[in-house]
């Protein structure tokens, strides 16, 4: 029995892998294939998880991969189990009391419900816990193996990653004021991610963004200091982690930087134009589900079908960045190119004359020919949707209200432009209306005070929930509640300078041509950047570690060497439908499939960015073009991947009027 981290080096070989695979391989080979003992290893194994388990499972492995490690059954910890004494089984649990019961209860008495445990824990298990265990004469001998697996996060995309902390928002930002509670979120976050760098044995220099103050009458929140200590619980963590994990790196390997949502409240509520984007904001998805209708079998009635929009599929992977023009255009294309090189596809096409066909024809058309709908029935989904998309696109005068937000954003449009949207375009759904609200009061806070607030929500007809809403992306911000006083004075100006600051857009000089409605980036983009050239501000994002000249003098492969000068702000992009298909933005899908198949041996070291509150699919797509652009893995973490739908009702889930309490100022 062994009571340590498993020892095998994450790259498996030597062989460089991206944080997912990491991820998948940890589980499959260091937990599942390794759960085997002299007379075991051609007999199948029971895998038992708890509810958080499963999901850090699912999201890294399928069922098949589990299968192939000789594991039959996959069961819950918290369930009535049938006693299979002829069989292992693999526990794969947190570290909690609850947990530990439950396994002692199952391996203990005259007859245990399996014949040996591999017991494998997500995260670093109580000492206290670990006695209990051992004081257990007759578990003890039963045990084949009790291990931290330290990985306790959901792997969401090859370069991703979420806590799992879905009400950060309220726990740390809300107005109720429990400061243990937001003190055991920030705890159970710091452990979580913690454990990324435990399972790639990275050893970080932990960056955070720093709690802003002008002079001695600011106070400093509890608000504010939330990278500050999540930052110092990464790093107590990772402290532990140097002295218990056999091949932990001593010295540091990696960058880390720990903000929260305050520095960029635009990016959750804007419209993002990729694909990847597009569907899960309009298509009403239920995770990286949908559901569309089939042909019924022998001419019956359609059939709902559900089909998982992953990494699995390839067209998926090679479009989700895509601008949804762009998708659109190359769907085409491929269906096209299908029938050019599908002779039974030509005579149909010939018969039906020889004019220019649209995608949905040539999707119709392939359809019918049953041979080939095992090569078409990918492309043929990928056309539905994108059909489906432009469709409320059209319907719903989305590109309008698309050039409006940007506007918006790079300061072309105001107020003005604002209220002549919302009283000539009555018909446009409450919740764009919203959205555009939102965005203006993110922008110019100072607009939405008092009787001009409350006036322009009447004009766009929103509801009292709405209303706090749009109060909470404010407050979030830092905006002083109108009906506070004194103590709220100072916080109001130091959000105001800050604000007029973000305001201002200047144009980046040499940025390349890009599609329209896709001038908007999220913050991120220029923090990462800045990251990789060590430009960012030593007072606005200290380090934990105080880097060494050293780290930052050592040049990276594929580094760039002549750098334009970085602006913090968000810069101007000019936009054209026509973009030059050579570009590299990061949108077209050349690009995605260039950057997916990087030689990573070439990176430089990794970067992680880490959002508390929610990071969005503009901010995974950043990540997956710098990797490219800067030639290091950037990987995102944060505490949920919201949608805004999903953001908007955390939102409205904070209470409108947050007080400071002395609690909220000890660190």
């Amino acid at each position: 029995m062994s009571m340590s981290d498993s020892d095998s080096s994450s790259s498996f070989g030597g062989e460089y892998k991206n944080f997912k695979q990491i991820s998948r391989e940890r589980l499959l080979y260091e937990m599942l294939r390794s759960a085997k003992t002299g007379d075991s290893k051609s007999t199948w194994k029971v895998l038992i998880m708890d509810k958080l388990t499963v999901k850090i499972m699912s999201h890294s492995c399928k069922m098949a991969d589990i299968t192939d490690e000789s594991v039959s059954l996959v069961e819950d910890i918290f369930k009535r189990r049938q006693p299979l004494p002829a069989m292992d089984a693999i526990y794969f649990i947190q570290p909690t009391r609850e947990n530990v019961i439950m396994f002692l209860s199952d391996m203990s008495g005259r007859t245990p419900l399996y014949r040996k445990a591999f017991v494998f824990f997500s995260s670093p298990i109580p000492r206290e816990l670990v006695m209990e265990i051992k004081k257990d004469a007759k578990v003890l001998p039963r045990i084949g193996a009790l291990r931290e697996m330290n990985l306790e996060y959901f792997a969401i995309d090859s370069q991703g990653f979420i806590t799992n902390n879905e009400r950060v928002l309220e726990d740390l930002f809300g107005e109720e004021e429990n400061n243990r509670k937001a003190v055991a979120c920030l705890n159970v976050m710091a452990t979580r991610v913690a454990t990324v760098f435990a399972s790639l044995r990275e050893f970080p220099f932990v960056r955070f963004r720093a709690a802003k103050s002008l002079d001695a009458t600011t106070m400093t929140t509890f608000r504010d200091l939330i990278p500050t200590k999540l930052a110092a619980g990464v790093w107590d963590c990772l402290m532990k982690y140097k002295k218990s994990i056999p091949n932990f790196p001593q010295s540091e390997t990696c960058e880390l930087l720990i903000i929260d949502r305050t520095v960029d409240q635009i990016a959750p509520v804007i419209h993002e134009w990729t694909y990847d984007a597009m569907c899960h904001d309009l298509l009403n998805m239920e995770g990286n589900k949908y559901v569309h209708e089939v042909p019924g079998k022998n001419g019956g009635p359609p059939e709902k079908k559900e089909v998982l929009l992953e990494d699995h599929d390839p067209i998926w992977l090679e479009l989700r960045h895509a601008h949804i023009a762009d998708a659109s255009e190359r769907l085409h294309e491929k269906m096209t190119s299908f029938i050019s090189k599908n002779k039974a596809a030509q005579i149909q096409h010939g018969s039906r004359g020889s004019g220019e066909m649209s995608t949905r024809d040539l999707q119709k058309m392939v359809q019918a020919l049953p041979q080939y709908s095992e090569q078409i029935d990918k492309l043929s989904l990928h056309v539905e949707i994108a059909g489906k998309i432009n469709r409320i696109i059209r319907e719903s005068d989305l590109r309008e209200l698309g050039q409006l937000e940007q506007d918006l954003v790079f300061g072309d449009a105001g107020m003005k432009e604002v209220i002549k949207f919302l009283t000539t375009k009555e018909d446009t759904t409450r919740e764009n209306k919203l959205r555009l609200i939102m965005i203006l009061a993110a922008i110019y806070p100072e607009k939405m005070e008092g009787e001009k607030g409350l006036n322009l929500m009447k004009v766009a007809r929103l509801t009292n929930e709405d209303m706090i809403a749009v109060n909470n992306l404010r407050m979030l911000g830092g905006a002083p509640d109108t009906t506070k006083k004194s103590l709220t004075g100072a916080l109001a100006l130091k959000f105001d300078i800050h604000k007029k600051k973000r305001a201002a857009r200047k144009d980046r000089s040499g940025e390349e041509e890009t599609w329209q409605l896709s001038r908007f980036y999220p913050i991120i983009e220029e923090l990462i950047e800045k990251v990789s050239k060590n430009e960012l501000s030593n007072e606005d994002y200290p380090c934990l570690n105080d880097p060494s000249p050293t780290f930052h003098g050592t040049p990276y492969a594929g580094s760039v060497i002549h750098n334009p000068p970085a602006h913090s702000m968000r810069s101007r992009r000019t936009p054209t439908w026509a973009r030059p298909r050579g570009s590299d933005d990061g949108y077209s899908s050349d690009s995605v499939l260039k950057h997916a198949s990087s030689d990573f041996k070439k990176m430089g070291q990794r970067i992680f960015i880490f959002i508390v509150g929610g990071a969005t699919r503009s901010e995974l797509r950043v990540c997956h073009k710098l990797t490219g652009k800067l030639k290091r893995e950037v990987i995102l973490g944060s505490s949920s991947l919201d949608d805004p739908a999903q953001f908007i009702t955390k939102l409205k889930m904070l209470s409108s009027e947050p007080e400071i309490s002395l609690d909220d100022l000890q660190i």
